[in-house]
Order: structure tokens, then C-alpha cells, then sequence
């Protein structure tokens, strides 16, 4: 099972953007819902890990949180809020998000759990790092890409009134094939170190 743990970077000079963030996170499926966890941190426990991928990615989009995954047992029967969960993977979770908030230059976010965790760190943060330095007229071409599409750069260039080649290029400057590439090898790593808490 995986925990989020997500903080709100200098939240003591910037207005409360939790409300934000629980909107943004709400199409995430999770087996315990999205919810402020105590003052500036939200949390949720999630199963899947390609969700947690998403997840992550959408907080390093949306700038300004800092990311910890937390992979481990949950204790069950489960709660009703993560507030009230028990287990190993909201105590990686709390490490975790405790260590992104040092990660310097790095994209903030951190993972902790069983052999598998830090391996999934590094290419979540590999990840983060392209989706952190793309501008907004890159995402506004990437949006409309769908993954393993035909014709899809085509038909965005035609929407946008762009030609094709900008298209290309803004996929190509953003790393975007290599990350949707990447994301299903995170998620590999996320699940090889879950199935290590068995």
C-alpha cells in the first residue's frame, strides 16, 4: 500500500492552497481519500502504483508541495479517514516527506520503503525534473498529446494552429515520449518495492 504525504512548500508566507490540491487529487483513485491531514498537509493511501506516479507528477506540476511516499503495510480494518490510519507505510510516509523538504535542487520528493524505494526515488525524480521546467506553451501543446496515438501531433497542431513540426519540437524539448516511456518503469519500481512489505 502506498501513503502520500504532501506539504505545502513555505506555507507561513502564502495563503492555504490544501482546497487546491484536494481539487487537483480528486480524480486519483485511492482506497482512503484525499484529505487535509494536519495544518498545510493533505494525505491519502492509494493502491495502485501507476496512480501514485500520476499523483506525484500532478503535485510537481502544480509546484509549490513537497512529496513523500510511503510504501508498506496499512493497518486494517481500514479507517474511514487517513487521519486515523495505522501502519508502517504512514510512518515511511512521514520520513519520506520529511526528507523532500531537503532535497535542494532536486525535485522535492522523496520515497521511503523497502528495497525498491530508492530506486523508484530516482526515477520519479528524473520525471519531476522535466515536469518542473516545462513552460506553460509547452503544456498547453502536451495536454492535448495522447500517449501511443497516431496522427495525435497532427491533429494538436491543427487544434493549436500550429504546424506539426512545433508540435514535435515542444514534445521533443519537454522529454515528453521519454516520460510517458519512464512512468510505467516508476510504477514497476513502486510495486516491486510494495511487494517487498508482503
Amino acid at each position: 500500500m502506498f501513503v502520500l504525504t504532501i506539504d505545502q512548500a513555505g506555507s507561513r508566507r502564502a495563503q492555504d492552497r490544501i482546497p487546491e490540491l484536494l481539487e487537483l487529487l480528486r480524480p486519483i483513485p485511492t482506497v482512503l481519500p484525499w484529505e487535509r491531514s494536519v495544518g498545510d498537509e493533505a494525505q491519502g493511501v492509494v493502491a495502485d502504483p501507476p496512480d501514485v506516479v500520476d499523483a506525484a507528477l500532478l503535485c510537481l506540476r502544480a509546484g509549490g508541495w513537497y512529496v513523500g511516499i510511503g510504501i508498506g503495510g496499512v493497518e486494517t480494518p481500514y479507517p474511514s479517514s487517513p487521519r486515523e490510519g495505522r501502519g508502517s507505510a504512514f510512518v515511511a510516509a512521514r520520513a519520506a516527506v520529511d526528507r523532500a523538504k531537503k532535497t535542494g535542487d532536486r525535485a522535492p520528493l522523496a520515497v521511503e520503503g523497502p528495497d525498491g524505494a530508492r530506486e523508484a526515488e530516482g526515477v520519479l525524480a528524473l520525471l519531476g525534473r522535466h515536469v518542473m521546467a516545462r513552460s506553460d506553451a509547452e503544456w498547453r501543446i502536451l495536454d492535448l498529446l495522447q500517449p501511443g496515438m497516431r496522427g495525435t501531433q497532427t491533429a494538436v497542431a491543427r487544434s493549436l494552429g500550429i504546424t506539426p513540426q512545433a508540435v514535435s519540437k515542444a514534445a521533443g524539448r519537454a522529454a515528453w515520449h521519454e516520460e510517458q516511456a519512464v512512468r510505467p518503469a516508476a510504477a514497476r519500481l513502486l510495486a516491486w518495492s510494495d511487494d517487498g512489505t508482503a
